[in-house]
């Protein structure tokens, strides 16, 4: 197994570390070069070699977000962990490490090329995300079930594997259960899967290959329903309307409402609250759902007519842009030709200032321009949007009539309830809780109000719940119109500078 810590010293992954990586980079010697003179954005690296190296712990990584090869072999690793900003890695060897336990690979969806060989590991397990592998190395592990192999029945490009080394090759139906389970493989530890062993193995394992294809074909159908439910939900969340296309609504005010449970036991309480749920509660909250569903269509429209329009007004200002910048350039060609001849080099280069600082003028005119232009569409937006809302808003409300309808009926039972119990006529059982709620009326008039009121907020937190997501999702477009003006004015104070600069250059060429 690998090297213990207890007899080296160990080291961590620091900015002396990887700056000396990358600078020692064979394939990228260029890379490494410049690195070396200049410095260099980790962003740039596509590849790192960290091993031999007697790493202890995987840290300090995030900024290589475009690696796409790493190496962490033959160091002393115990846990894999920080990896998830590597998005785009394809490559990953974690071989020669004391690696105990898969785990922290959850976001390289793009891995193709695993090696975990030579460490502890004992089981073969939370590389779900990892669709894309096509060659796993686990050997000279600790991995003693055969069944545990089954795991990687779910990895349809995988090719290659090499569990050599571990206990579990030596169980004698190894290699048959192998080419059984993993039919699409073509390489087992290092050597091509035949076809004589392959025809064997589908022999052998015929009923137990048939039961397992069963349970996965109906564990894939509950997936794809889970999946379908689960994007029909996005879809009523973005109409505002989740879970109001039956009783989740009405039961959410009961869930946390513990005073409804004890009025529950008055007389004639529960013909009210199955006429409540069953029938016209639910009905208005269909109808909202449905209502819902298509004031959605309407805002979608409109979301696709803004973003016409403010694609089109933003194409038109970077045409203008790009003409002005055609015509500065073509016109300070044949200024520049003369700047050689220093007798009018010097008014030349005056000339060329101040058209670069017109031109600096015109395109932040235009800027602002376009920036008016698409404050007045987003506007519109705005209140087109806002009144569909409203609208919305308007029939939300339709719920609350019902409820203080609701609410009347329960305290004329509890007032008339009190008043049997007073003159002595109530001779029905009754809880002690609930009998301690008719000591007297303000007792029981404050238990039905609170009743009430949690009923009322739940009412309350879903409208609130439909304006605060309107108003974020309008917040929205005015970040992304923000960002983007941002990005305008930065690119042309950059093309700016980048001239201003030219023309440093040119006078002390002139002058010098």
């Amino acid at each position: 197994m690998s090297r213990l810590y207890d007899t080296i010293e160990p080291n961590v992954i620091d900015e002396k570390m990887l700056q000396k990586a990358v600078e020692e980079q064979g394939p990228q010697e260029e890379l490494g070069q410049l690195a070396k003179r200049e410095g260099i954005d980790y962003k740039d690296v596509t590849e790192l070699q960290l091993d031999f190296r007697n790493i202890l712990k995987i840290d300090n990584l995030w900024q290589f977000v475009n690696l796409t090869k790493l190496q962490l072999d033959n160091n002393i690793i115990e846990k894999i962990e920080a990896l998830d900003s590597l998005v785009h890695l394809i490559w990953l060897d974690l071989s020669f490490n004391n690696i105990e336990v898969i785990e922290g690979l959850e976001a390289l969806v793009k891995l193709q090329d695993l090696s975990l060989y030579n460490n502890r590991i004992s089981k073969i397990e939370n590389l779900d995300t990892l669709q894309e592998l096509q060659v796993f190395s686990i050997g000279n592990n600790n991995l003693t079930a055969l069944e545990n192999v089954v795991y990687l029945r779910k990895f349809k490009n995988l090719r290659t594997l090499n569990l050599t080394g571990n206990p579990v090759c030596e169980n004698e139906q190894y290699s048959m259960f192998i080419a059984a389970h993993l039919p699409d493989l073509v390489y087992l530890d290092f050597r091509l899967v035949d076809e004589n062993t392959r025809e064997l193995a589908d022999i052998k394992y015929q009923y137990v290959i048939d039961e397992l294809k069963q349970g996965e074909a109906q564990a894939l159908a509950k997936l794809v329903e889970e999946q379908a439910k689960q994007k029909e939900l996005e879809h009523h969340k973005a109409a505002y309307v989740e879970y109001l296309n039956g009783p989740f609504l009405f039961e959410s005010m009961y869930a946390e409402d513990t005073e409804a449970v004890k009025l529950a036991y008055l007389p004639g309480m529960a013909d009210l609250l199955e006429t409540y749920p069953s029938s016209k509660f639910v009905l208005i909250c269909e109808n909202l759902f449905a209502y819902g569903l298509k004031e959605h269509e309407k805002r979608e429209a409109e979301v696709s007519t803004f973003y016409e329009c403010l694609q089109e007004a933003i194409q038109d200002s970077q045409q203008q842009s790009t003409k002005i910048i055609l015509d500065f350039e073509n016109d300070s060609q044949g200024q520049i030709r003369v700047f050689t001849q220093l007798a009018i080099a010097d008014s030349k280069l005056v000339k060329y200032n101040e058209d670069i600082t017109q031109l600096s003028d015109t395109l932040m005119t235009l800027e602002m321009q376009t920036v008016d232009q698409l404050e007045e569409i987003i506007k519109d937006f705005e209140r087109n949007i806002a009144d569909q809302v409203s609208t919305f808003i308007e029939n939300v409300q339709g719920i609350y009539p019902f409820e203080n309808h609701h609410h009347e009926k329960l305290l004329e039972i509890a007032i008339t309830t009190l008043e049997k119990i007073v003159k002595s006529e109530f001779d029905e059982e009754m809880p002690d809780d609930v009998r301690l709620l008719f000591v007297d009326k303000d007792t029981i008039v404050n238990a039905v109000n609170a009743s009430h009121d949690i009923h009322l907020l739940k009412i309350d937190n879903r409208e609130d719940d439909i304006v605060t997501k309107a108003n974020s999702w309008s917040s929205s477009v005015h970040k992304n119109e923000l960002s983007r003006n941002r990005n305008r004015v930065r690119e042309i104070n950059q093309y700016i500078d980048h001239l201003q600069e030219e023309l440093d250059n040119m006078e002390r060429d002139v002058l010098g």
